[in-house]
């Protein structure tokens, strides 16, 4: 779904896509992880949230789509963790 959202901003003429990184256990609470919540990947805000999360293997793929189809990617980062992730890819 990424890849697709990323060629239709390129399609509409965007200069770049963004997305979203966050270390789960560090922006959340444990009370507020262990809350119930019906997801397709589980029965807790914890599960759902790790479901919807993207890792390095994700944002492999990004990075690597992006390069292809000629458009910037960016993500705001919510912790500091999240951030030394994104530092390595060098991103504008």
């Amino acid at each position: 779904m990424a890849k697709k959202l990323i060629t239709m901003a390129k399609n509409s003429g965007c200069d770049a896509v963004k997305f979203q990184k966050r270390t789960i256990d560090i922006v959340y609470s444990k009370s507020e992880l262990d809350k119930p919540r019906e997801s397709p990947w589980g029965n807790t805000q914890k599960e759902q949230k790790e479901g919807l999360e993207f890792g390095k293997k994700e944002y492999d793929k990004i990075n690597n789509f992006c390069r292809e189809v000629c458009i910037e990617w960016f993500a705001s980062a919510w912790d500091f963790e999240s951030l030394k992730f994104l530092d390595s890819y060098n991103l504008k």
